[in-house]
């Protein structure tokens, strides 16, 4: 199976570059400075082992390639630059596994690319990349969830045969029957995270060692589980991800990759992931003031950023 991933950033060049290891044929597309790093190999730092891995990198300048998959794994920020870049690969019945955090990318890749296959799919992954472009791990959580959509059965073999190359490189990668639900259930939760500790600039456990830390994790989670319900996606029974237990462990140094960005003076996905997240709840009249005055906050930074 011959795959193209767009992007070899943290999330794009840690499981690309374990396929890749496994044996599998992926090509990297990638900008020219990222290009450049990636002649002396992928490097990635691991729980799981440190590693350099020589890969296969295109700027797009080079003739079109066929693939069998494309695989996207940019910010969301950055999506239509993306889609403009593999336009020249994508054919009729192409399927696509976008790797974003949200919902709304799911819409634009459908509309811009109609005859393809947009399939379901969320990375559970905490990582990052180094100035120098090393990709540095930092939990040993290695999760991708990928599911076909609405009328999309005739590619279920396909897609099986990536996961199984996934697999093949130690990935915990599975097929979800309800991959929208699995979406939704990490979007709840990656917006409660992105909101609380970007605004309160802190980890989990520092909120909750304040004294009215759980109550405003609390709120933000069912303002989110709110808009998740009424768009037709209601939490699991027996989730498969401990959402809730990640959100009030007391003990976890966990934060938002967006609060990374954010220290990093770099562009969020806020619009993506929490505005996008209001406005679904506006069109359901369901409040969210938790969730406005995090969203203030990241807007207020974007505006600072940008002067």
């Amino acid at each position: 199976m011959r795959i193209l991933m767009l992007g070899a950033g943290a999330v794009g060049g840690y499981f690309g570059g374990r396929m890749v290891a496994a044996g599998s044929d992926v090509t990297f597309l990638v900008r020219e400075g990222r290009a450049t790093q990636l002649r002396n190999g992928l490097k990635i730092e691991s729980l799981h082992g440190d590693a350099t891995i020589p890969v296969k990198a295109i700027t797009g300048a080079e003739s079109p390639d066929t693939y069998d998959a494309v695989i996207l794994s940019c910010k969301a920020y950055g999506l239509m630059g993306a889609l403009d870049s593999i336009s020249p690969y994508v054919c009729s019945g192409m399927p696509i596994l976008p790797l974003l955090n949200g919902f709304a990318h799911l819409e634009l890749i459908e509309r811009r690319f109609p005859s393809a296959i947009v399939w379901g799919g969320s990375a559970g992954i905490a990582a990052t990349m180094t100035d120098n472009g090393t990709i540095r791990q930092m939990h040993p959580n290695q999760i991708i969830t990928t599911g076909i959509r609405a009328d999309q059965s005739s590619s279920a073999a396909q897609l099986e045969s990536l996961v199984s190359e996934m697999t093949r490189a130690e990935i915990n990668a599975t097929v979800s029957s309800d991959i929208e639900g699995a979406m939704w259930e990490k979007w709840t939760f990656l917006t409660t995270l992105a909101a609380s500790t970007c605004l309160m600039r802190g980890s989990i456990s520092q909120i909750l060692a304040t004294e009215y830390g759980e109550e405003f994790i609390a709120a933000l989670f069912d303002e989110c589980n709110r808009t998740a319900i009424a768009e037709g996606h209601p939490p699991a029974s027996s989730p498969a991800v401990d959402y809730r237990g990640m959100l009030f462990d007391r003990e976890s140094d966990f934060t938002a990759s967006m609060l990374r960005d954010m220290d990093a003076g770099g562009l969020t996905e806020a619009d993506h992931i929490v505005g996008d997240m209001i406005a679904r709840a506006e069109r359901h009249k369901i409040d969210t003031p938790n969730l406005k005055v995090a969203y203030s906050r990241l807007q207020v930074y974007e505006s600072q950023r940008s002067m």
